[in-house]
């Protein structure tokens, strides 16, 4: 039964590219990618359930491993491509009433939709990281395709810069998994059982440490040019910003968070024989991930781009939780991303419904939303405060635990160089969007949004719905989640 639900975990999602093929048309792509998602997140949930209250799945030396911390990341990923699902439904009814898009590309948006959130949930559920590889990689082809959709000069130029740049990365990362091979040569382990995690983690402390030290650093910055940290980020605000808005919820919400998946597995392993290497590491990149996110925040008048560099943001945020370490930086790390993939996706899907209806990306042109579009303000009123950390949501609670590590730690004058950081990026974020909500009714006239309103809806407040209620209760299923998934890796 357990494998059954990791298998429809990514087959649900997958199944859905057959639809666009078979005659249907946005409508029917839409409520296809829809559903997948849906049915994705019941079995998540159901196998998350199961994992924590049993043993970790693992399967064929290895090739499927499914333990605690990957069904957190299966979850939180299922979630989003379920959000994003509901969101392309009026992506694509309000581009084919407006012939935007032709045919062809309903079909490749429900194909490549479907196989990137398939190859991302597989990608969670390997304990091979050969296979952790070769899946990362192949997702980053498929997400290609979702950012030139559109076809535009601007869209198929970060396309390219994505591919270019994220294919080098993850060339990198290959490398230091080879690295990870090499430090367990000395041990008497099979040619595959080198790759494999969880033999692995269960000799850490016998690995070679030389290898392993540089193994690490090249795993980080191969996957961290996924995971967008500074300063490896540059293909991702223009990315973000070009692909269709449901895309770019998955690219900000679901890839990011797979990639900083690897980048978790990679650094148990280091802990037993490094010490503090990894977390020191993670320090220098988090940091300095915030502080590009905040700085290139200030002025932005792209708001999807602006939306692009919180994510920078936000993921530098994870990555200094993880470097505090300890159980408060790592429990507020794990929570901190499951807050950001609900507020980023609710705010690229407004900013879909915002780009829609003005058919523009300038902050500068998008005035009175809360007057022209009142539930459409509304949400992107309340996703700004909860995404910068306002209580109460979620990233509230995520944050504050964060920087309460910095002050629980040895080096509790970081917590004084970080909360400046946010401080900034709060003022820079807010001063876009608020301008965009309360502005007086100038710049471009605003057209109907899409012509399935109240679908549209539907992610937006309940992505709103769950940031509220993991801000004042973090349910006990979900916390045992997190409280297992720190077990699994120290």
């Amino acid at each position: 039964m357990t494998l059954t639900l990791a298998i429809l975990t990514w087959a649900l999602p997958l199944a859905s590219a057959i639809v666009p093929w078979v005659g249907t048309r946005a409508r029917g792509t839409g409520i296809a990618v829809a559903a997948g998602g849906a049915g994705s997140l019941a079995a998540a949930i159901t196998l998350a359930a199961r994992i924590v209250s049993g043993h970790p799945l693992k399967l064929l030396g290895g090739l499927v491993y499914v333990d605690s911390l990957s069904a957190f990341f299966v979850v939180t990923v299922a979630l989003v491509v379920t959000l994003a699902g509901w969101g392309s439904y009026s992506y694509l009814r309000a581009e084919e009433e407006r012939g935007e898009l032709s045919p062809l590309q309903v079909r490749l948006y429900g194909t490549f939709f479907a196989a990137f959130a398939a190859l991302m949930l597989a990608a969670l559920q390997t304990g091979n990281l050969g296979l952790l590889w070769v899946l990362v990689e192949a997702s980053t082809l498929a997400s290609a395709v979702l950012v030139a959709l559109e076809a535009r000069a601007t869209s198929l130029e970060a396309a390219w810069k994505y591919i270019i740049i994220s294919s080098f990365g993850v060339t990198i990362a290959l490398v230091g998994t080879l690295f990870v091979y090499y430090s367990a040569t000395s041990l008497h382990l099979s040619p595959d059982q080198r790759l494999t995690w969880p033999a692995l983690f269960a000799h850490a402390s016998v690995l070679q440490a030389p290898s392993l030290r540089l193994a690490f650093l090249l795993v980080l910055i191969g996957y961290g040019t996924k995971v967008g940290l500074a300063p490896m980020h540059t293909w991702l605000p223009d990315a973000h910003s070009e692909a269709p808005s449901p895309a770019s919820a998955m690219l900000s919400a679901a890839l990011l968070n797979t990639g900083m998946y690897a980048i978790i597995r990679i650094q148990a392993l280091t802990t037993p024989e490094l010490g503090r290497y990894a977390n020191d590491v993670l320090l220098i990149f988090g940091f300095a991930s915030v502080l590009i996110g905040a700085l290139f925040m200030i002025g932005c008048e792209n708001f999807k781009r602006l939306f692009a560099y919180s994510s920078i943001e936000h993921m530098g945020l994870i990555a200094v939780g993880l470097g505090f370490g300890g159980v408060i930086g790592i429990y507020g790390a794990l929570l901190l991303t499951l807050n950001h993939a609900i507020g980023k996706s609710v705010l690229f899907l407004t900013s879909g419904e915002v780009v829609l209806r003005y058919r523009t990306r300038d902050a500068s042109e998008v005035r009175g939303l809360l007057q022209v579009a009142p539930l459409t303000g509304l949400v992107l009123l309340l996703g700004t405060l909860a995404i910068l950390g306002s209580p109460p949501f979620g990233v509230f609670l995520s944050e504050f635990t964060i920087v309460r590590a910095s002050f629980a730690g040895q080096a509790s004058w970081l917590g004084f160089v970080l909360l400046p950081l946010l401080v900034v990026a709060f003022v820079a974020f807010a001063r876009t969007t608020l301008g965009m909500v309360f502005g007086s009714r100038q710049g471009r006239a605003a057209g109907l949004a899409s012509g399935s309103p109240l679908v549209g809806a539907v992610p937006l407040v309940a992505g709103l719905g769950l940031l509220l209620v993991l801000g004042v209760w973090i349910p006990g299923g979900l916390n045992e989640l997190i409280l297992h998934s720190m077990r699994s890796i120290t």
